[in-house]
């Protein structure tokens, strides 16, 4: 983080990697980057999630936007709003563990979309990493779940998959939507590397079913759980991937 005599916020800093600053308040934050290396990290941390995010849409960015949604919004009859209300219905179904399917509205699936975003640019940009994956080591893990809990101001736990044969090796926290969110990473023997992504979930004490993904050779099983929102990310097969999902939920449960 920046120096707190620094008037310099994380958005201050996001704004200065998306270039939306004008030249003024560029250099006022390259001069900061110059004398706190933290500021600088994190900064590049900012930049290894955009370069991710572009990575990750890049099959899409270029596609021209779909004649159906240009169409004006008095065109659309009630049938096509059925049908497009039953689409979002169908994907909540099936999932992990026997859940039920809760999340039927268009709110909700906005919000695990984009909790599945940042979980997936967030592994991509430090699954790979060698000799810097994690920010705290799992050595410390008691002082990273407390610092993660407070910065988010939630109980965050790091559940336990041994029985899976990964362990934990740390975790970090990262620039959410609006809000700090976490995450914790784990390796077993061969090397093999699953993210848990953690972050603000909902305010009206929402449930949602398990939902997986796979794009780009990742795998994720991502949902809602009150107040926080999980996305477990890794290379794995699907069904040992869900057993971990379930592992997860029922740790963080008991």
């Amino acid at each position: 983080m920046s120096d707190p005599r620094d008037p310099v916020s994380e958005c201050d800093l996001q704004s200065y990697v998306d270039g939306e600053l004008d030249e003024a308040q560029r250099a006022e934050i390259e001069a900061l980057l110059t004398r706190c290396p933290q500021t600088a990290a994190l900064v590049d941390d900012y930049r290894r999630i955009n370069d991710a995010l572009r990575d990750f849409h890049a099959d899409v960015l270029s596609e021209p936007i779909p004649r159906r949604l240009l169409t004006p919004p008095s065109r659309i009859g009630r049938r096509r709003r059925l049908v497009a209300a039953a689409v979002v219905a169908s994907l909540t179904l099936g999932g992990a563990g026997g859940w039920v399917a809760r999340d039927l509205t268009v709110g909700h699936a906005e919000r695990s979309a984009e909790l599945l975003e940042y979980a997936l640019s967030a592994h991509a940009a430090y699954a790979p990493e060698v000799r810097h994956p994690v920010e705290v080591q799992a050595d410390q893990e008691a002082h990273l779940v407390a610092w993660l809990s407070k910065r988010m101001n939630a109980e965050v736990r790091a559940p336990r998959l041994g029985k899976l044969g990964f362990e934990l090796l740390g975790g970090r926290l990262l620039p959410g939507a609006n809000k700090p969110s976490a995450q914790f990473m784990y390796q077993d023997q061969t090397g093999r590397r699953l993210t848990l992504y953690v972050r603000e979930g909902a305010a009206n004490n929402e449930l949602t079913a398990f939902r997986f993904r796979e794009t780009g050779g990742m795998r994720a099983f991502y949902w809602i759980d009150r107040e926080l929102g999980y996305a477990l990310v890794g290379d794995l097969d699907r069904q040992t991937l869900s057993r971990a999902a379930d592992l997860i939920y029922s740790e963080l449960n008991s």
